[in-house]
């Protein structure tokens, strides 16, 4: 058994071959239990692997699967295309299917943003949320840790908890707005960014640590909300 870490949700051993994940609070028990009933469904219609996890107890939740492998990548043009062609293929998935799967839409803590994270510029910039479109099957959560690659391509893309119909903007804010030129150049031109797919995307990208700081929050440290608030105004500043 090799321990390999833990996100905000789950924690993950690798268990003869298997990545084997439990719940780190009560509530994330069925999150696990819809990506194993969705995820198989999803996985042959994308370009690169992706978990597929299957139930192993639901009393408790564990929930394993096969290992994706791979390391971060050092995000290059050709990674970018990849990249761009999966968001292109994950976008294009008939929501009404996904919703007869149990995948609906994930609305934003706002009045706990509004308590919480109390700086210049919030009010205005949660003004903007206000509208955006919630149309599309997304990823959710698209990061450099949930994007795997090898020998200069990418092998994969994990972390499947937050997949719900959404704003497709929401998977371009890190790739368009933190990523070198050549990579957002490449995604951008393979996936067919707009104008205003980009204006969206960097609501979403200024809005990533605000989570952060209630996550902060729930764990009751305060180092990271501490880093969540310094990301919140280095967003709002540099937009």
């Amino acid at each position: 058994m090799t321990y390999l870490g833990e996100g905000w949700d789950s924690t993950a051993e690798l268990v003869d071959g298997w990545v084997v994940r439990r719940p780190r609070r009560p509530e994330i028990g069925p999150q696990l239990l819809r990506e194993a009933a969705v995820m198989p469904w999803l996985a042959p219609r994308l370009p690169l692997p992706v978990p597929v996890p299957e139930i192993v107890s639901q009393e408790p939740v564990v929930v394993r699967h096969a290992l994706v492998r791979g390391e971060l990548v050092s995000l290059t043009a050709v990674q970018g295309r990849q990249l761009g062609e999966f968001l292109r293929a994950l976008h294009a998935v008939p929501v009404e299917e996904a919703a007869r799967r149990g995948v609906g839409p994930m609305p934003l803590p706002i009045d706990r943003f509004r308590a919480e994270v109390r700086v210049p510029g919030g009010a205005e910039l949660l003004a903007e949320l206000d509208g955006l479109p919630a149309d599309t099957l997304v990823h959710g959560d698209l990061g450099p840790e949930h994007v795997l690659g090898r020998d200069g391509v990418l092998t994969g893309v994990i972390d499947f908890g937050d997949l719900h119909v959404g704003d497709a903007a929401i998977d371009l804010a890190w790739a368009l707005h933190s990523t070198p030129p050549e990579f957002a150049g490449a995604l951008a031109e393979t996936y067919g960014v707009t104008r205003e797919l980009r204006e969206r995307a960097l609501i979403w990208h200024r809005l990533g640590p605000w989570h952060e700081v209630l996550h902060g929050n729930d764990i009751g440290d305060p180092e990271v909300v501490e880093v969540g608030l310094t990301g919140v105004l280095e967003r709002l500043r540099t937009g």
